[in-house]
């Protein structure tokens, strides 16, 4: 009977070790965009906290850090710096198909958002990407890596063919869309033309010497622009908390869905946006944008990137991106 008891007590003390090892804190990488509601949702309403409370991780710490861009919150993430990691789809592809297989291996979590991306020039001679010359310069969050310049290597290749998919790179620079849109409106920028995400390409479009040569949606339809990620190895060694994320994402989500306003005065309130509630909520009205867990798209970024060079690493299913706890839904 000594031996019985002995062996519960220390089933049940390594159960308390178990929760005990996993993380106290979680830090999140997020970038300047409404594309990510679910991230102000969650901040306000302590949803991880409550969710990983709820299975036996108490007092768990939550911290945001801003970035611009995916080159910087992925050195991060590598780095052990920060833990969840949010941007467009191609920089979750790169760091996967990068670090497979390796102690470092890295895949998605969730989707969080779906929005057409815009690029947006002033330059008066230009109305389509054809147009442009080495005379235009086009500022986005990051050269070669960020959504908006794979989606422009996208349209560049179904223009030119494949082979000179890289034909506009020369053309681009990084720079924060806060930024891109102050340059663009101001005219002050070494660059006339901004590849940015919402709400500053709707902000930049009240100029009305600016117009769209460019939306995402034209090449890629209803897709994910925003997605989280994470190691592989957070994944592992952090099962509650991990289940947590999930639930608390999904959560997030479904309250963004259900009072968009709400979600939207967090994101005001955490940015100190310059837009008001009713003119962000103006533009998420559209039926285009949405925020959900479910990747859309997210082969079709991982497909051309492979197919072009820029990844060594096939994707046979959108599900070879993500952690398996998503593999439920209707995703692609």
């Amino acid at each position: 009977m000594r031996k019985i008891i002995s062996l519960a007590a220390a089933a049940v003390f390594a159960l308390a070790g178990n929760v005990r090892a996993e993380v106290s804190e979680v830090r999140f990488a997020q970038q300047f965009s409404m594309g990510y509601l679910q991230f102000n949702v969650m901040a306000h309403q302590k949803l991880l906290e409550k969710h990983a409370a709820a299975l036996g991780v108490p007092n768990l710490t939550v911290s945001w850090r801003t970035f611009n861009g995916p080159d910087n919150m992925n050195d991060a993430l590598l780095a052990k710096a920060v833990d969840v990691v949010s941007g467009g789809v191609p920089g979750l592809v790169t760091l996967w198909a990068k670090t497979a297989g390796t102690p470092q291996e890295v895949r998605g979590i969730t989707a969080l958002s779906q929005s057409p991306l815009l690029l947006n020039t002033r330059a008066p001679n230009v109305h389509s990407i054809k147009d442009l010359t080495a005379a235009n310069k086009i500022a986005l969050p990051a050269v070669k890596v960020a959504i908006q310049a794979v989606v422009l290597e996208m349209a560049a290749a179904k223009e030119w063919g494949d082979k000179n998919y890289d034909k506009l790179d020369e053309l681009t620079m990084s720079l924060s869309p806060p930024d891109s849109t102050t340059g663009l409106l101001t005219g002050s920028g070494s660059f006339d033309s901004a590849f940015t995400i919402p709400p500053f390409q709707n902000m930049q479009l009240k100029n009305p010497a600016v117009r769209t040569i460019l939306n995402s949606y034209d090449l890629l339809g209803q897709s994910t622009t925003s997605v989280a990620w994470t190691s592989k190895a957070f994944h592992d060694a952090n099962p509650n908390v991990y289940k947590a994320l999930i639930l608390a994402l999904k959560e997030a989500s479904d309250i963004v869905t259900a009072d968009p306003r709400l979600a939207v005065t967090y994101y005001v309130e955490d940015t100190k946006s310059k837009m008001t509630v009713d003119e962000i909520l103006a533009i998420i009205s559209d039926p285009r944008y949405r925020y959900q867990v479910t990747p859309l798209a997210s082969k079709t970024f991982a497909d051309f990137m492979f197919r072009v060079g820029k990844i060594k690493r096939e994707a046979k299913d959108w599900k070879d991106l993500f952690f398996p706890e998503i593999w439920d839904v209707n995703g692609s």
